[in-house]
């Protein structure tokens, strides 16, 4: 069936020119070694799948920390030490997040990066048709964010799913639980709306930080602004999948532009 958008990035160094902007890490570093209190400088992408390393360490220490935290994402942090692990991974440090880390300081950190980026998320050319989507409903909807996703640049592509499929596990412990011995888990209360409400200004973004009229969004841009990324979050694993008809109608093209490329596929396949 479907397959994985990202799933082409494991092709050889030599493969293809059309592909080697894909080819951005090291082997040697998939699976690095790391002992804590050792800061050594690594190259800008870490893994073949182009996630910065900043949003995938992030997420992986509040996935694996801050799940049961109440109100991650709204409680205030240390600007002085999110400062500091900033400046860290500005400069290339292999930065080591554990328990000792705050949850929030490491949440303010992750939204930061989004806010700052040079580009959002989700580039400043598609806001508006991103915004358009949110006054569809049903499958049209879903088929259009599809079809936007898809023209993503590749990092931006498997960041935004890297970032969906955290927010996502944090909505899934919004409510309050049991553990088999009937003792509370208490829940984070960060549905998806209010994990929506939080990152969407940060993901799309009409103009620059900083710029005039940055901030000053309208009422229905904020509202749709929210709509699209709860329709992100909810549904970010179908949209990210490819059809296997797209699939066939991707390698037809590609025998035409890089009969190399589909050589390897379909060898792969």
């Amino acid at each position: 069936g479907a397959m994985s958008v990202d799933s082409i990035t494991d092709l050889s160094d030599n493969a293809s020119k059309l592909l080697e902007a894909l080819q951005l890490s090291h082997p040697h570093e998939l699976e690095p070694r790391r002992s804590r209190g050792k800061k050594k400088p690594l190259s800008l992408n870490p893994i073949t799948w182009q996630v910065p390393r900043i949003v995938d360490r992030c997420c992986r220490h509040l996935e694996t920390h801050g799940l049961q935290t109440v109100g991650i994402f709204r409680v205030g942090s240390s600007k002085k030490r999110v400062q500091q692990l900033r400046e860290e991974f500005d400069r290339g440090l292999d930065v080591f997040l554990d328990e000792h880390q705050s949850v929030h300081d490491v949440a303010a950190l992750l939204k930061e990066f989004l806010r700052d980026m040079p580009d959002s998320l989700i580039p400043r050319e598609l806001y508006g048709a991103f915004l358009s989507t949110a006054s569809m409903e049903g499958p049209a909807q879903l088929d259009t964010l599809q079809l936007l996703l898809f023209l993503l640049p590749p990092c931006h592509s498997d960041t935004l799913l890297r970032l969906l499929r955290f927010l996502a596990e944090v909505a899934r412990h919004a409510e309050s639980s049991w553990d088999p011995k009937g003792h509370e888990i208490p829940g984070n209360k960060m549905t998806v709306s209010n994990l929506a409400t939080v990152f969407g200004p940060n993901i799309l973004q009409k103009e620059k930080p900083g710029e005039k009229d940055a901030s000053a969004l309208n009422f229905e841009d904020s509202a749709a602004i929210i709509l699209v990324l709860q329709k992100l979050i909810e549904h970010h694993h179908s949209l990210f999948m490819v059809s296997p008809e797209m699939q066939c109608d991707v390698l037809r093209r590609l025998f035409q532009t890089d009969p190399d490329v589909i050589e390897y596929l379909l060898r792969r396949k």
